[in-house]
Parts: C-alpha cells; structure tokens; sequence
C-alpha cells in the first residue's frame, strides 16, 4: 500500500494530466456527433478484432468436434447417393418408404502401409460396430479396400495397393469392365486389366467401380488413366490408373455394409 502511495505521490502531476485529458475528451465525444460516431467505430473495430481472435482460437480448439459433425453429415448424405443409385428413379429419395441398401460406418486410421507388396490399413471399428469381413472402404475420393479381418474392437482392410487385390471396375463412359489390380509398384497408380478391345479408351478417362458385386455399389471413384497397351493376346487392355486417393495419407474411411449381400450370394 505504502509503495502505490509514494508511486501516486511521485507522478501526481502526469496522473493528474492524464485524468483532466481524459475528462477533456469524454467531454469532446459527448458534445460533438462527429468525434462521438469516430470513437464509437473504432471501439467497434477494436472489440470486433479481440472477438474474431477469440473467435478463432475457440474454432481451432473445437476442430475435432466440427470435423465429427462433417463426418456424420457425409456418412448420412452417402447413405443417401448410395441407395439413390439403386433405385429405378435416381431423381427422388424418400427414406421414410425406400429401403436402405448400403449402410455406412465412419472410422479413423489407426495404421496404414503403402511401401510393401501386400499392404494393409488398420480400422478402429471392428465386430463390436458390426464390421465383417468382405466389407468395402471408401473415402470422399474413391476406393480404398476391403475389410478382410475383424477383431471385437478393430478391423484390418486389405489395401487396393496389394498384389493380392481384385477389384471390378469400369469405364465411367461405357460399361466395359476390367479387373483393378495392382502390380506392387507405384502407390499412385494401379492397373485395370481384362478391358475389351473394343472399348473406346482415352487418356483422362474416369475410371470408376463397375458394381458387379457385392462389396461396392456402382459408380464410385477409383482415377483417372493415365496410359495403356494391348496385352500380348491383342483381345484386351491394361490401363493404367493413377488413383484419385493419395494413398500414402488416408485419415477418416467410411465402411460400406451392403444389406442385401447374404442373400445375394445365397443366389
């Protein structure tokens, strides 16, 4: 207490300047419209800068938050395009009488190889959320795998950048289907073998899942070509594809269950 007393003691003559000016210009402010709108827009400007700051720092720290609610919203819109695409009426969705083909589960990567032959991704969703085997991974891109072990909490999908995968695809174009398979070299790029000479391809052409099976419904993502040749037998294609997912950095993954899978192949 003793050191503020000698601190006000010592500088009365500032403080006391710096209170008559302070008088001075609320005085100045009050009376005079123009000096009081100046004042007020810049104390806008000042508290609106501290907010958006403020702001800013709150959306940062409730990124992981705002990036679940995305998600969800993209497994439901997913869901939706899906089953739209099975339906015979692909303008209109009603899913309070349509019947859900393919349900959608988000999970996160907890592992994910692209350097070895056989590559694999490690899922954090496993029986416990209902993932099976023979379960299809996508992301917002394209492909991403098939779901080939479960445990209680985890799941482990075998990679398209493995020599052991094979997986329908198509020509978005046409319907002339190949095999997507992968020959162990680049991560960038994998090989759609058994295409038909006689089908019209063109660098830059999409490439995409030919849904003839029970894993991917039609139509989704996998690249772009990028070049091809005529196998040794001159009957067929192998193209190459330079996939649209970097598959060195995969982060959330959406599992696809299609619901009708039991009985079709009981057929």
């Amino acid at each position: 207490m003793q050191q503020i007393l000698n601190f006000v003691i010592r500088n009365k003559t500032f403080l006391l300047f710096l209170l008559l000016f302070s008088i001075a210009l609320a005085l100045t402010i009050q009376s005079h419209s123009y000096h009081r709108s100046k004042f007020i827009n810049s104390a806008n400007g000042l508290t609106g800068g501290v907010y958006s700051t403020i702001n800013s720092v709150d959306k940062y720290f409730n990124l992981k938050t705002e990036n679940d609610i995305l998600s969800e919203e993209n497994k439901r819109l997913r869901e939706q395009l899906f089953n739209r695409n099975t339906t015979t009426d692909s303008s209109f969705i009603d899913t309070t009488y349509s019947k859900s083909i393919y349900r959608v589960t988000i999970a996160d990567v907890y592992k994910n190889s692209y350097s070895s032959t056989n590559n694999y991704l490690t899922l954090n969703k496993g029986r416990n959320d209902s993932i099976k085997e023979d379960f299809g991974v996508i992301t917002s891109k394209g492909i991403i795998g098939i779901i080939d072990n479960t445990s209680n909490n985890y799941s482990r999908a075998l990679s398209i950048l493995n020599t052991r995968s094979r997986i329908n695809a198509k020509l978005k174009s046409t319907n002339h289907i190949g095999s997507l398979t992968w020959n162990g070299e680049s991560p960038i790029y994998a090989q759609l073998e058994d295409v038909s000479q006689f089908a019209p391809v063109k660098i830059g052409d999409t490439i995409q899942t030919g849904g003839q099976s029970s894993i991917f419904p039609k139509g989704i993502g996998i690249g772009t070509i990028s070049s091809f040749e005529s196998d040794i037998s001159g009957d067929t294609y192998t193209i190459q594809v330079k996939l649209f997912n970097d598959m060195t950095n995969i982060g959330t993954v959406y599992i696809l269950e299609n619901l009708d899978r039991n009985e079709i192949l009981n057929l």
